[in-house]
């Protein structure tokens, strides 16, 4: 159970207030009190997860409002290769993390000094990681060298172009282990495995932490007058799809309080199939705690929506979109109880992609985005020796001065 949401946009002001004082807890005049630190990222953004949620995290803690540009179309066209997700998409899912204050439509590849005082912005912070242009140069050179970047820890074990690997794997091999040992030993050691992957997301390398969570989490209880909604799935892949349907939950009451029960892997691949969960449920825990609308999450929520589980959470709603409800083990509508209760909504959000309809996306453009992610690594890899290279050359150099 991870309490998160909407509810931390009080914690931002509060957090705002609290720049008041110095970052060092020495006493600041009147007008440093009042200085806003605005802070810029910008990026693609594209197939966005977790490891972009905690970049944001990252850059809105280190001042008070956050600024994201998100880049278009044609400019990732042209310096990586086609997105997964048009530019549209991509704004909206950007929107929907909770760190984000305002996003800029259409922001330059090229970070330089001019975009970061059109928006007012003191620095802009991007992970440890290399971004290049189409030629090879750093998009952040201008700003490094002015003193105006600053840089945050990227997430190891995930990228948009593991993702992407994840889901051509979904093409060449399907599960059956329900009854595997592999299957109970991961649902009873729930964040304690030595690689801290799943047996159907095995090429996730992430490591879950109860820091990770907090971090992510906002911890804010169900207020005097809340509506406690509780919807429930696999929210693999969080994209677009889970964004306009939880804004759509969001909707159904003035005080929402959205609670989302997350299935374990085994569940998800009970119901869903093939390779599913693309995203095990360490990593979906973090993409669903970083949505603005969310408030809530329990970890390994039990398929069936029973009595305990409405009882213990004081639900007054429960909410389910138009994709597919699967019977549960016994063949039971999972949905009975809240239904029985009058407190089973069906909701429409108008947006029907799901996960199955993204890797659709990926197959069918299978040997483009196995090119893209080719030409990516091949041109980050002649950066790194370039620069290793120059490193050596220095030391080099200063053992012959030495001698």
């Amino acid at each position: 159970m991870i309490r998160n949401g909407n509810h931390a946009a009080e914690e931002e002001e509060d957090r705002a207030e609290s720049s008041s004082s110095c970052r060092d807890g020495s006493a600041c005049s009147a007008e440093k009190r009042k200085r806003v630190i605005r802070v810029w990222c910008d990026g693609c953004y594209d197939m966005v997860h977790y490891g972009h949620s905690n970049q944001l995290r990252q850059a809105k803690a280190m001042g008070d409002y956050l600024v994201v540009g998100v880049h278009t179309d044609e400019e990732i066209a042209k310096h990586k290769g086609p997105p997964v997700f048009m530019q549209a998409e991509r704004y909206k899912m950007i929107r929907a993390i909770k760190w984000v204050d305002e996003i800029v439509e259409g922001a330059p590849y090229v970070t330089t000094l001019a975009t970061l005082d059109k928006y007012n912005c003191d620095f802009c912070v991007h992970g440890d990681d290399i971004t290049l242009t189409v030629d090879g140069k750093d998009t952040y050179d201008e700003v490094k060298r002015m003193g105006r970047y600053r840089e945050c820890k990227r997430t190891q074990g995930v990228s948009t172009t593991d993702l992407v690997g994840r889901m051509l794997l979904l093409t060449k091999a399907h599960h059956s282990n329900i009854d595997n040992a592999a299957y109970q030993l991961h649902t009873d050691n729930f964040g304690k495995g030595p690689k801290g992957h799943s047996p159907w997301t095995g090429v996730s390398q992430f490591l879950q932490t109860s820091q990770k969570i907090i971090q992510f989490a906002s911890g804010k209880e169900p207020e005097p007058g809340d509506t406690i909604i509780y919807v429930a799935g696999a929210f693999d892949l969080f994209h677009i799809g889970h964004v306009d349907f939880l804004e759509t939950v969001h909707k159904q009451a003035k005080k929402p309080y959205i609670i989302v029960g997350l299935h374990f892997d085994q569940e998800v691949n009970r119901y869903k199939g093939k390779n599913y969960p693309i995203m095990n449920v360490h990593e979906r825990t973090l993409s669903v705690l970083a949505c603005r609308y969310v408030s809530e999450v329990v970890i390994g929520a039990p398929y069936t929506v029973g009595k305990d589980l409405l009882d213990h959470f004081k639900v007054d709603l429960v909410c389910h979109g138009k994709t597919k409800v699967f019977s549960d083990r016994d063949g039971t509508d999972p949905y009975a109880e809240p239904k029985n209760r009058g407190i089973f909504r069906a909701l429409d959000s108008g947006n029907s992609l799901t996960t199955d309809d993204i890797v659709q996306r990926i197959i069918e453009n299978r040997l483009l985005f196995e090119a893209r992610n080719q030409k990516k690594e091949a041109k980050e890899m002649a950066v790194i020796e370039a620069m290793k290279h120059k490193e050596d050359s220095v030391k080099t150099g200063g053992t012959q001065t030495n001698n």
